[in-house]
Parts: structure tokens; sequence; C-alpha cells
């Protein structure tokens, strides 16, 4: 690697999980009705993501990044206890897709819905969203560089998942 090469890891971010990397990182994840909301610092030059499953919980025994209140609002606050300024976030929002279910439907919809209220609290920009609809979606953020590629599918299947294990299992 020559000195003015970046070297950039890969990381698959789990449902329930906030990925905040010290170096510039490839985060991965797979989102159906879950949401993903990745965070970059404009200033500084580096984001993460959190990854959540269900938007909402009250109860302080609940209090894990499973949630979107809990999720976003953590990771907003590691960003600003690290001295980054809300007028330097900049916030995706990915994910929440229905299938056709009722309750699935609920949480999609209400897992897009805490994610831009709590990032308009802080008063984050929602620079951009890939959101809704009834596909999944496997997406890579650079947390170097801001930028996200979605794939959308029909399904989801096994080999979507890190490390994109082949449907039979092997790697």
């Amino acid at each position: 690697m020559s000195d003015n090469e970046v070297r950039i890891f890969e990381y698959f971010l789990l449902p329930g999980h906030i990925f905040l990397p010290r170096e510039p990182a490839l985060i991965s994840a797979v989102l159906g009705s879950s949401v993903a909301v990745s965070v970059w610092d404009s200033r500084t030059e580096c984001g993460a993501m959190a990854h959540f499953l269900y938007p909402y919980t009250d109860r302080r025994e609940e209090a894990k990044a499973t949630y979107g209140n809990v999720a976003v609002r953590y990771l907003l606050r590691q960003f600003l206890g690290n001295g980054s300024r809300k007028q330097d976030l900049k916030a995706q929002i990915l994910g929440g897709a229905t299938n056709g279910m009722a309750e699935c439907d609920e949480t999609a919809r209400e897992n897009i819905r805490i994610a831009r209220s709590i990032l308009h609290r802080f008063g984050v920009e929602v620079q951009s969203d890939d959101v809704g609809g009834s596909m999944g979606r496997k997406v890579v953020y650079n947390t170097l560089l801001n930028e996200t590629v979605v794939y959308k599918v029909q399904r989801l299947r096994r080999g979507d998942w890190y490390p994109y294990l082949k449907e039979d299992g092997r790697d």
C-alpha cells in the first residue's frame, strides 16, 4: 500500500447494533422492515451507522439499540460527545420495507417515522433516504466518502447475509 492509499475495512452491521468506526469502513446491512440510519460529520469526514428492528420503547430495561428511539439518539449523542457540531451532521435513512402483513407494515412505517422524528429533533439534516416499498435492501455505506449503495431485492435470501453465504450454506 502506498502512502496516499486509504485502508478501508468491511463490517457487517446486525440488527440491534451501532457501529462507529475509528477508521474508514464499508458498513453492510440487510434490511427488510428494519431501518438503518447513517450519520456523517462533514467537518471531520467520518461516518457511522445504526440498525434497528423496532421503533420505540419507553421501558428502561428494554433500552437497547434494537429500538430506533434508543439507537438513533445514542448514535447522535456519540457524535456530539466526540466534538461534532449539529450543523455538520448529515443523515441517510434506509429500509422500512413492507410485506403485506399488517403488523410488519406498521412496524416498518413507524421505524421510518421515529428515525425522521429524532433526526429532526436533534436538528440533523436528512440528506437522502431510500425507504418504504415492498422490496428488501442490501446496503453498503462508505464512512470515508458518505456514499451508500442500495441493492433492492424482491426477497431476502440466505446468501444476502454477510459474509454472503451461498444458498447451500457454504462460503
